[in-house]
Order: C-alpha cells, then sequence, then structure tokens
C-alpha cells in the first residue's frame, strides 16, 4: 500500500495532497514534510482512500493544534 504527498505553495500556506494509502508508518514522512514547510501547512484529504486509527488520532491531533484539514470526513 502507497502514499503520495504532493506539494503546492503560495504565499498564504502550503497545501500538502495526501494521496493514496495512508497509514501509521508514513507518519515521520509527513510529519517531516509539515515541518519543512513551516507552521501554514494544510493537509488536503480529498483523495486519501483508506486510513488507519492511528493516522486518524493524528489528524485529529493536526486539528487541535490549528492545522487546516481539508476533505475530511468526520
Amino acid at each position: 500500500m502507497t502514499c503520495t504527498i504532493a506539494r503546492q505553495a503560495d504565499e498564504h500556506h502550503t497545501t500538502l495532497w495526501l494521496i493514496g494509502y495512508l497509514q501509521g508508518a508514513h507518519l515521520k514522512a509527513l510529519q517531516a514534510h509539515m515541518e519543512s514547510n513551516g507552521p501554514r501547512a494544510v493537509l488536503d484529504l480529498d483523495d486519501v482512500t483508506l486510513v488507519n486509527v492511528e493516522v486518524v488520532r493524528f489528524f485529529g491531533v493536526c486539528e487541535a493544534a490549528g492545522i487546516a484539514v481539508l476533505h475530511c470526513l468526520p
């Protein structure tokens, strides 16, 4: 199962598009992308097809920290 992270930046924020299957094993790479793109990172989950419980918890922590998580089912 794979996950791809695509990035687009403008003067306001950096959007990280997550594509495919996202599992706990991918979180270190995702956190590295988020840290390298500064505090204005936005996560777009429109093309995510599957996540596990660890990832759902991670998104909850992101939202609590003020990171926008777009196209996320409740």
